[in-house]
C-alpha cells in the first residue's frame, strides 16, 4: 500500500537544522499521522506521497515551506510586570532560552522564548522556534494502512463529523453525510 490521502502513515525521520539533529523519531516509535489531514507540514507530506513501506527519501524544506520566515513584529519587549506571580516578578523563569506560555488580552495562547532580560523589561520572541530555518529531513516509511475509526478518534478528537456517532463511529450507519471512510 502506498502513502496517499486519508491513509494512516507511520514514518521514522530525522530532522537536521544548521548541521545538527534537531528532532528524530525514537527506535520502535515512528511518527504516526493521517495523510492529508493537515497534521504535518504540507511539503513534508508531499515528499512522501506515493512511497511504500521500506522506502526512504531525503529532502530539504526552505523556511517558506517549513515554519515561515522570522517575523520581526513577533519579537517584542514586555515590561517585567507582565511576569508577576503572587505579587512578585517570577525571576526564576526569566532567562535566555526559557519558553514561557502566555496569553493575549483576548485569550489567545502562544509560546514565547526569552531572548534578552533587561532591568525592567524582557525581550520575547513569539515566532515558531524553527522560523527562518532550512529543514533537512531523512524519512523512511514504516507502515501504510487504512485509517480506522479509532485513529480518527485519537487524532481528530473523536467521531467522523456526521453528528450521529458521538465519537464511536462504527456503531451506526452514517449514510451519505459521512466522509470518514470508517463508519459501518
Amino acid at each position: 500500500m502506498k502513502v496517499e490521502k486519508n491513509k494512516m502513515i507511520a514514518v521514522d525521520y530525522k530532522l537536521t537544522v544548521d548541521g545538527a539533529i534537531a528532532d528524530q523519531s525514537q527506535p520502535g516509535q515512528p511518527l504516526e499521522f493521517i495523510a492529508g489531514m493537515g497534521m504535518l507540514l504540507p511539503k513534508f507530506e508531499e515528499a512522501i506521497m506515493g512511497k511504500e513501506p521500506g522506502e526512504s527519501v531525503s529532502f530539504t524544506l526552505e523556511a517558506k515551506d517549513g515554519y515561515g520566515e522570522v517575523i520581526a513584529e513577533a519579537i517584542v519587549e514586555l515590561p517585567k510586570t507582565v511576569f508577576m506571580m503572587d505579587g512578585k516578578v517570577a525571576e526564576d523563569i526569566l532567562f535566555v532560552g526559557s519558553q514561557i506560555p502566555m496569553s493575549t488580552a483576548d485569550g489567545q495562547h502562544m509560546m514565547g522564548i526569552v531572548k534578552e532580560v533587561k532591568d525592567e523589561a524582557v525581550v520575547m520572541d513569539f515566532n515558531h522556534p524553527m522560523a527562518g530555518k532550512t529543514l533537512n529531513f531523512d524519512v523512511t516509511v514504516v507502515d501504510v494502512r487504512d485509517t480506522t475509526p479509532e485513529d480518527l478518534a485519537k487524532f481528530m478528537g473523536g467521531g467522523c463529523g456526521c453528528g450521529d456517532c458521538g465519537g464511536g463511529c462504527g456503531d451506526h450507519e452514517c449514510g451519505d453525510g459521512c466522509d470518514c471512510g470508517g463508519c459501518n
